[in-house]
């Protein structure tokens, strides 16, 4: 693959900081957000600076705040060729970004999880269309990108579902130009995110039973998703342009083997 310009938000951790990695080994320039963390990120950046033939850079961000999205844009070193847009929050996390009632975490949800994409989308589509080359990589959930799970957070699965939505139109609109559009939609994932919203709470056996249900008996891997998204800004993935890439494993289409655990929250994995 060319060498590109790669921003990827909520880089610090989880599938993120998979993204990261994979894309940096490549020896790509990758800028990525974090939101919390700046020890981590900075620590992620020097790692793979020090290992690795790429230039990576990290930058604070607060997706979903207009004058964030303009700060970080004229901040950025360079044009984006490459965006993956992995920033989001869940149902047992959205209280690191809004305190207050379920309303207003409800709205944080879909202000972070939906219109922040849309906006970072907009600010660089101009650029990737002038240049004549763009890849956008939206990172949804299983949960409400793909299927439905009965007693999860009915905001957190509206906020996915957008995403699939704001890709297929946005594909719809490229349809004639260089610039490709997909969605991945992981499943279980090993990630912060999911141990917080899913696994939490659960007694040792409750855990086990649980991971047993999955699809092939296990939880997916941060590195696994990051091949996906990595192989989807390469040169071979036209055809898939548009797609909203169920990618759990087959939990979307059988929920039930995690609706039917004593769970809470959020299926997804980001």
């Amino acid at each position: 693959m060319e060498k590109r310009n790669v921003l990827i938000t909520g880089g610090s951790a989880g599938i993120g900081r998979a993204c990261v990695a994979r894309f940096a080994a490549d020896g790509h320039r990758v800028w990525f957000t974090y939101h919390s963390g700046r020890e981590r990120a900075a620590e992620l950046a020097e790692e793979l600076n020090r290992e690795g033939p790429g230039t990576v850079r990290a930058f604070p961000f607060r997706q979903g705040e207009w004058s964030d999205h303009e700060r970080l844009v004229g901040e950025l070193p360079g044009p984006v060729d490459i965006l993956v847009n992995n920033a989001g929050a869940g149902s047992a996390t959205i209280e690191r970004y809004a305190e207050g009632a379920a309303h207003e975490q409800d709205a944080a949800l879909l202000r972070i999880n939906a219109v922040g994409p849309l906006w970072l989308i907009g600010q660089l589509l101009p650029g990737m269309r002038e240049r004549g080359f763009g890849k956008i990589v939206n990172v949804s959930s299983v949960g409400g990108g793909i299927s439905q799970f009965p007693g999860f957070r009915l905001a957190d699965g509206m906020s996915k579902a957008a995403v699939g939505h704001l890709t297929r139109q946005l594909a719809a609109e490229l349809a004639h130009e260089n610039v490709d559009v997909f969605a991945v939609c992981p499943g279980a994932t090993a990630t912060g995110m999911f141990e917080a919203s899913t696994l939490t709470g659960l007694s040792s056996d409750e855990r086990a039973g649980l991971l047993a249900r999955l699809p092939r008996g296990r939880l997916i891997e941060p590195d696994e998703v990051a091949e996906l998204v990595h192989w989807l800004a390469g040169p071979h993935s036209a055809l898939l342009h548009g797609a909203v890439i169920d990618a759990s494993m087959g939990l979307g289409v059988h929920p039930g083997l995690i609706t039917a655990a004593p769970t809470h929250h959020d299926a997804g994995g980001h």
